[in-house]
């Protein structure tokens, strides 16, 4: 049997399984947002022999291709981490080479009109003329009727709230409210409202690939009720397979919401 032969074999295998894994899940246990943190780029590149950009680029090429399985499902809301803040400390040239590629995406992802793009997290703390064009490039979307996509660029879970309280404590400043008044009155929903997802459910989902089975500081207020799903596939190696069974995963839960 030839090799050419055996990965045809094993295509129509997996394609048989993802068939039976759908088959058996019902509209209603397909969760409405999901979060992934994209992990594993610059392993998959060594891995692949491949210099570190080229890790970076089959991660961004994997985005596409997971956001067309999204809608194929019909995710309303999905979360992709693309740069922490820690992120931001890496070599200056590995840097630039991430900030390119994700330039790159959100340009791709904004011209092809199938999704509306935001961008989330601390743009502030990106180069100018990275920071200007990415915004640039999600407004031209703000029209666009279909799956929302947010990109973490920048993002970092504790600045975040930081950047939530902060912007909590100025709206009540102009309001002409007391320091000691604002303390006496805040809730939970008001710093809620303050979030970069305002406005957006919560994660029902959270996958992480690579193996790694830690949220890293993602989406922490957000996903304090969310099911987590750790796969061991490097993100530019993750298949559609390994999406169903996931979403599998999630369907056979029973949430309880901490009750």
């Amino acid at each position: 049997m030839t090799r050419g032969h055996r990965v045809s074999v094993r295509d129509l295998l997996y394609s048989a399984y993802e068939r039976t894994i759908l088959g058996h899940l019902r509209p209603d246990q397909v969760p409405a947002h999901v979060g992934v943190i994209v992990d594993g780029n610059r392993r998959w590149a060594r891995g692949a022999g491949a210099g570190v950009t080229g890790g970076y680029q089959a991660g961004a090429d994997k985005i596409t291709e997971f956001l067309g399985w999204c809608d194929e499902l019909d995710v309303k809301v999905v979360t992709l981490w693309l740069l922490s803040t820690d992120n931001l400390h890496r070599p200056e040239d590995e840097l630039r080479a991430l900030l390119d590629v994700i330039t790159d995406l959100v340009d791709a992802l904004t011209e092809s009109r199938r999704w509306h793009v935001r961008l989330i997290g601390n743009l502030d703390l990106l180069p100018s003329d990275v920071a200007e064009g990415l915004r640039r490039a999600a407004r031209a979307t703000s029209d666009v009727d279909g799956l929302e996509v947010n990109l973490c660029v920048g993002y970092g879970g504790r600045q975040e709230l930081a950047d939530a309280v902060r912007s909590l404590l100025r709206e009540q400043a102009e309001h002409g409210r007391t320091l000691d008044e604002v303390a006496e009155s805040i809730d939970v929903e008001h710093i809620a409202d303050h979030l970069y997802t305002k406005g957006q459910p919560d994660p029902d989902l959270v996958i992480r690939t690579s193996g790694e089975q830690r949220l890293s500081g993602f989406l922490l207020w957000q996903s304090v009720h969310s099911e987590f799903y750790f796969c061991e596939a490097l993100w530019p190696a993750f298949r559609r397979v390994d999406f169903l069974r996931a979403i599998r995963s999630y369907a056979e839960r029973e949430r309880r919401f901490g009750q």
